[in-house]
């Protein structure tokens, strides 16, 4: 036996061929030939490098290729067939390139640039028994996409595969939309397959129409659609449709309903630029597709002092709405559905519309949802996810008795989602909060919301609780940054009320008294039993000297919650003692009892 070392690596590795290339090249091999050459230029290699993918070899009709994750294989498959589709649209059934694609993830040698082994055997077996146009992949690398991609999934059972011992689990890819299990009859078909939705929320955004009556400001117009689509594709728990599938709507008359049928959405955002002179007035609405209700809309006007600018804070604002909007109006469809057997992303969405109920009975309910998520499957990130999000609220808006216990039940979840998946913005959100507002740890906080931003740049209600971490931390101009961007960009946002006492703990650390008055007044406004803003009313009317004023709020604090004393507030975890003492010391002075 040679004493040479192998190299071997778990990869995820895609085999592809073209279907009927036989019958094709016997047809006209100069045409084929070129058209596949094409289809790999302008399709299958940039996917593929935008994929983080590694073209290891093509033969004739076949291609392998490996990527380091699962996610990026499917993702990349699904573009290539998607793209492959449209490319086909106008094309002879009998004529077509179309790809089949088998994915799996398993141990490969590598040698002299190429791979072997099982999981290259297994790849190009399950291509084997994929439709034409089809992605088939092995139960190894299901397991590690799902609830991660934006697709849909049949589950084909075992198939016994050629020169693979035992019979394998597989699962057939739906990035067509088809029905479940629905059979290719072969012959051409007169109207389009109704497109089935992923599960995840899914959206298509149309072009924005120009209004202007100049032709010239199509480029603003586009350019604003783009960036917005880009924008989205961030978000991890919302399906983007892509670019070229959207554009094909642009100057025409649509109906929203059966755009949701076309390309299997849910949710379609339109909107419409119109520039007069140097000012510009951008408006958009998001409907639901299913019935054509609006669910949110939004007019922004601006003047054109820098171009560019306005574009990035109008597109920050509609993906920062479209996202929260969007939430809430799964937990409701969630909540409706009639299926006996929800699934755990119907829970897990149902459960945060619960929290964004806000009030302890609701909270109550979306931390029970959260650990029955759990139960069912422990290895669904978005069930710990939603259990720490409850538990955290429940500490947070004084709903515990024993709140410090629920910050550690509640931290714990968080880590296990993050352990599950690491490219989830809402469990380093909730990790963020934990940390910084409930125990205190300023400085891991602050690197977890950083995170949650890093991996979606537009996650507004991030920004705005790094501002209430940062004020709790003794960074009153940052955090004033931070929570009124999110109010500038988001000013739906049912939770805002954490926005508005988010500044007033800024500007209670920076002693501007004023502003943390008339903060903390908003924040009472928009939520009662909202009791930081109760407390941090009085503070500042106490730190102002306005004795009466400051008796008022206690007294109005004490209808709202009758039970509150200074000695069981939840925790306010101030960096600097002194904060934390001129704060408890105000709320004594006001009247609010020991």
């Amino acid at each position: 036996m040679s004493n040479e070392r192998v190299e071997r690596r778990l990869a995820a590795v895609l085999a592809a061929d073209v279907a009927g290339y036989s019958r094709l090249m016997g047809a006209d091999e100069e045409e084929t030939l070129a058209r596949l050459k094409a289809v790999r230029k302008t399709t299958v290699d940039p996917t593929i490098a935008s994929h983080r993918g590694h073209m290891v070899k093509t033969t004739g009709d076949g291609m392998l290729i490996e990527f380091a994750s699962a996610v990026d294989a499917v993702r990349g498959a699904v573009e290539i067939q998607r793209s492959v589709a449209e490319q086909n649209a106008g094309v002879p059934p009998d004529q077509r390139i179309e790809f089949r694609i088998g994915i799996h993830v398993g141990d490969v040698i590598f040698d002299d640039n190429d791979i072997f082994g099982d999981g290259v055997n297994i790849a190009a077996r399950l291509e084997s028994i994929a439709e034409p146009g089809g992605i088939c992949m092995s139960d190894d690398a299901y397991r590690q996409v799902r609830g991660k991609v934006e697709i849909a999934y049949d589950d084909i059972g075992q198939q016994s595969l050629k020169n693979i011992a035992e019979p394998m689990r597989a699962w057939r890819v739906r990035p067509s939309g088809q029905t479940p299990f629905e059979v290719r009859s072969g012959s051409a078909v007169s109207q389009p397959p109704v497109l089935s939705l992923p599960d995840k929320p899914s959206i298509a955004v149309l072009p924005f129409q120009n209004m202007s009556g100049d032709p010239e400001q199509e480029y603003f117009a586009d350019g604003l659609t783009e960036d917005i689509i880009t924008e989205l594709a961030h978000t991890s728990t919302m399906s983007v449709i892509a670019r070229n599938s959207t554009f094909v709507y642009k100057g025409k008359a649509v109906d929203v309903k059966q755009v949701g049928r076309d390309l299997g959405t849910r949710y379609v955002l339109e909107g419409s630029v119109r520039r007069i002179d140097r000012r510009v007035r951008v408006t958009a609405q998001l409907v639901e597709t299913a019935m054509g209700r609006h669910l949110w809309a939004e007019k922004y006007d601006r003047d054109l002092a820098d171009i560019f600018e306005i574009q990035d804070e109008i597109t920050r604002s509609v993906v920062g709405s479209t996202q929260c909007q969007v939430v809430f109006s799964e937990g409701v469809l969630a909540e409706r559905s009639e299926r006996p057997d929800f699934r755990t992303w119907d829970l897990a969405k149902r459960g945060w519309k619960e929290i964004y109920g806000l009030t302890s009975e609701s909270i109550a309910r979306a931390r029970e949802i959260g650990v029955e998520v759990t139960r069912i499957d422990p290895s669904f990130a978005k069930g710990h996810q939603l259990l720490a999000a409850a538990t955290y609220h429940l500490a947070l808006m004084g709903f515990s008795s024993n709140p410090r216990e629920m910050l550690e039940a509640a931290l714990q979840s968080a880590q296990q989602a993050i352990r599950l998946d690491d490219a989830d913005e809402y469990s380093y959100w909730m990790l963020g909060g934990i940390l910084g507002q409930g125990l205190g740890y300023h400085d891991k906080a602050i690197a977890a919301y950083r995170r949650a931003l890093e991996l979606n740049p537009n996650f507004l209600i991030a920004f705005g609780s790094l501002g209430t971490v940062l004020a709790l931390a003794g960074r009153a101009e940052e955090s004033v940054q931070n929570s009124e961007t999110c109010l500038r960009l988001n000013p739906r946002e049912p939770g805002n009320f954490f926005r508005f006492s988010g500044l007033a703990l800024a500007y209670f650390v920076a002693q501007d008294y004023v502003k943390a008055r008339e903060w903390s007044e908003k924040a009472v406004q928009r939520k009662r039993d909202w009791w930081q803003g109760h407390a941090l009313l009085a503070v500042s009317f106490a730190l102002l000297g306005e004795q009466d004023a400051a008796r008022a709020a206690i007294g109005d604090w004490l209808l709202a919650i009758p039970s509150a004393t200074v000695s069981n507030l939840p925790p306010i975890p101030f960096r600097n003692a002194t904060d934390a003492e001129r704060f408890r010391d105000a709320l004594r002075k006001a009247g609010l009892p020991e």
